[in-house]
């Protein structure tokens, strides 16, 4: 069983696509997606929200991830902004809060968003209130999270490749071909 970090060189080398880009930038994804992974393999839910500009991207995910085709378990994937579709209208402290109870009540063997986008100020604000979301950023870098540029013009294709390799990941953990320690 190879260690992640060797195993996530490995996968971007294997790429059929220009993903050289990411070998440098192995070292800030690994940790995430370790935490990311870890909490996915110990039955966390993964509530996927994203800025209106990544709402297809949040779609392709949420398509993809379990694909019965894929011949594995299904994954507890959900869209936030479905299974919450007031959350546009949460104002303040308290009504997070009680959002985040909810949810708590709803997910009891936990759960974490991936937030992918823009700094939304409520999105964000939801991401930022614990330091386990999974957090795939544009134009800004906070601890805990991995920094894309919004300008990138190839910034939808990168969005991609770093999926494939995130899902890539997940399945090596799923099947034992990964340590996640």
């Amino acid at each position: 069983m190879q260690q992640l970090l060797d195993w996530t060189l490995s996968a971007i080398r294997e790429e059929r696509s220009d993903f050289s880009w990411m070998e440098e930038r192995r070292f800030d994804w690994t940790p995430l997606v370790n935490s990311a992974v870890s909490r996915i393999v110990e039955g966390q839910t993964v509530l996927i929200l994203t800025d209106e500009r990544r709402r297809w991207f949040g779609q392709y995910i949420l398509g993809t991830v379990n694909l019965p085709e894929r011949k594995r378990p299904f994954l507890p994937f959900y869209p936030l902004l479905e299974l919450f579709p007031n959350l546009r209208s949460i104002d303040g402290a308290q009504e997070i809060q009680l959002m985040e109870d909810m949810l708590e009540i709803s997910y009891p063997g936990g759960y974490f968003l991936w937030y992918i986008g823009e700094g939304d100020p409520l999105y964000t604000k939801l991401a930022y209130r614990n330091d386990e979301n999974f957090l795939w950023l544009l134009d800004d870098q906070v601890p805990g999270s991995f920094s894309l540029s919004g300008s990138d013009p190839l910034l939808d294709i990168k969005l991609l490749q770093l999926y494939r390799l995130f899902d890539r990941t997940l399945e090596a953990a799923l099947f034992s071909q990964v340590s996640l320690d």
